[in-house]
């Protein structure tokens, strides 16, 4: 005799269903339905077509950004990762040092971005901040308002001191995961530092590294109050991330189909390369 089915727990279920539509699908199908449209004001709207995105595609302020983001990604995680996989091979496995360590490295992540960008801010100003301040002192021409390289320098050190924490914890956590009896086998066939972290260590950590890796593209990908922040977009608009030009676009411009046309190709290219990362390390994770 089949035992029969209680749907009722789908009752339960329906409230978190009604806040996702209301906070994700519904201001996405708005987003697309600006996409598609025009408008001369007073709310009244006319086809437009994939007109927006066409314009968007052949604009060569959007393809500028585009390389900007894409460069700026790919210093981050050239950065992030072997950094943090150094540090998370150093830190203390046990005892009173490895949990003080563990809580420092967490301390930059509980920092809000918005807070972050402003302590980078003051920290790097030639009058008043330590960093601008003391290269001054020491002869070297800084200015991350007025030159564009101190600008790029500010952001990628700003970024790398703020999220590299989760890559090392990450790592961390798969180190800890792998058992003793590895370390001991290494010991016995005297294999070197580099035959242990080659052979045991890296491919232990592959999970974790996958998701670090993901995550940090992502976000370095949609990275937005902190350089708005620290440049504003400048000098110039050497530090204008796509994340910084769209909201130019929406807001500063209100070329909302534009704007919306954009943030759509946007999601899409994230998904895109974050596939990509995924399908290409999943595949050399399964590889013998």
């Amino acid at each position: 005799m089949d035992k029969p089915v209680n749907n009722r727990a789908w009752f339960l279920v329906l409230p978190v269903l009604v806040l996702v539509a209301f906070s994700a699908v519904i201001p996405l199908m708005t987003v697309v339905n600006y996409s598609v449209q025009d408008t001369f004001g007073n709310n009244q709207f006319f086809w437009n077509g994939l007109g927006w995105f066409q314009e968007v595609l052949e604009s060569d302020r959007i393809h500028a950004a585009l390389g900007r983001q894409l460069l700026f990604s790919a210093i981050i995680l050239a950065i992030e990762i072997p950094l943090g996989i150094f540090i998370a091979l150093n830190m203390p496995k046990r005892g009173f040092w490895a949990s003080l360590v563990l809580v420092l490295m967490a301390l930059p992540l509980l920092i809000p971005w918005n807070v972050v960008g402003t302590i980078w801010q003051v920290f790097g100003r030639v009058d008043i901040g330590l960093l601008g301040h003391t290269l001054a002192a020491l002869g070297i021409d800084y200015n991350y308002v007025n030159d564009p390289f101190d600008a790029w320098a500010t952001i990628i050190v700003m970024d790398v001191w703020h999220w590299t924490s989760l890559v090392a914890l990450l790592c961390y956590a798969g180190l800890q995961s792998i058992p003793d009896a590895y370390y001991q086998a290494a010991r016995i066939d005297q294999a070197s530092r580099w035959g242990v972290f080659r052979f045991i260590e890296l491919p232990k950590m592959q999970g974790v590294l996958l998701i670090a890796v993901l995550l940090r593209f992502m976000d370095s990908f949609m990275i937005y109050t902190e350089p708005f922040v620290v440049t504003g977009g400048g000098p110039g608009n050497a530090t204008t991330f796509l994340s910084i030009d769209l909201v130019k676009m929406a807001i500063g411009q209100f070329d909302l189909g534009p704007a919306a046309a954009f943030s759509l190709i946007y999601f899409l290219v994230i998904l895109l390369i974050s596939w990509v990362f995924y399908t290409v390390m999943t595949a050399q994770k399964d590889t013998p």
